[in-house]
């Protein structure tokens, strides 16, 4: 794809809303289902996740925008690893890290399911799960983070889906945190239970 200074038309932009990239406004490139967490939701989840960031391990598994995992990183996550499935929007996501000058965050083309599927080498502190709606993803998702090694004894799992669905069945050791809906989305953050993961 031919790179053009401005932003192509047709393209939108996320704004960062917090922390050390505050007002920072990123391009984002034309994809079908991208559809960026809106500024009011990311607000009301980094307010929810402020005690938790400094120094977190991130997974954003569906990055999209990347207005999750950017935003985690302004925010001083110690690293966040997006997982991206369209090479363009992955091209965007790395530009964008290049423009902030961002060492701590590591963009991966492919599929999130695929890349879940194996073994975790060191597990994650704070993971963001905002699949593209009507895909049937988060079943396979949720099992593979609990399965694999992804997820820290007490891990926090922000999700986004939309409201038609209904609240989707979690992992048992998962326990609903905090939750609003906004519109036609519903978002969700999670704890994992130390004494359910261990079967107690």
């Amino acid at each position: 794809m031919k790179k053009s200074p401005r932003t192509p038309a047709g393209a939108g932009q996320i704004r960062i809303i917090g922390g050390q990239w505050r007002g920072r406004k990123l391009p984002v490139p034309v994809s079908a289902g991208l559809r960026p967490t809106t500024d009011r939701v990311r607000e009301t989840l980094f307010n929810w996740l402020a005690p938790y960031l400094p120094e977190a391990r991130c997974l954003d598994c569906f990055t999209g925008s990347g207005a999750l995992g950017i935003e985690a990183l302004s925010r001083y996550a110690e690293q966040v690893t997006l997982l991206e499935l369209e090479p363009a929007v992955t091209r965007q996501l790395t530009a964008n890290l290049q423009t902030l000058k961002s060492t701590r965050g590591k963009v991966i083309q492919g599929n999130a399911l695929t890349w879940l599927a194996g073994q975790a080498a060191e597990p994650y502190d704070i993971v963001f799960i905002d699949p593209p709606f009507r895909k049937g993803l988060l079943t396979e998702t949720f099992a593979l983070l609990e399965n694999q090694g992804w997820l820290a004894t007490e891990a926090l799992i922000y999700l986004e889906c939309e409201v038609e669905q209904g609240t989707p069945e979690v992992p048992a050791n998962w326990q609903l945190h905090r939750e609003k809906v906004a519109g036609q989305v519903a978002y969700r953050l999670y704890q994992r239970s130390r004494s359910a993961a261990q079967g107690e």
